[in-house]
């Protein structure tokens, strides 16, 4: 399901943090879930968003370098 493919990849990315770098770098929401699909998650923007939401967490970056607070671990 392509909730659980959403939540796969923020569970690797808190766990990896070279997963964590190479998606904060991503601008755009839309980049982000071209990279993951091209990466061999199955998810879209959409389905993204509702995970985060569930969750509390905003897409939003900040800092530099550009960080997200949306892994988990």
């Amino acid at each position: 399901m392509a909730k659980e493919e959403a939540e796969r990849l923020l569970i690797a990315g808190g766990e990896d943090k070279t997963v964590r770098l190479k998606y904060d770098q991503l601008e755009t929401m839309e980049d982000f879930v071209a990279a993951a699909v091209a990466d061999g998650y199955d998810f879209t923007d959409a389905e993204l968003i509702q995970v985060l939401k569930e969750a509390g967490d905003s897409f939003e970056s900040q800092g530099n370098p550009r960080a997200r607070q949306i892994w988990w671990s």
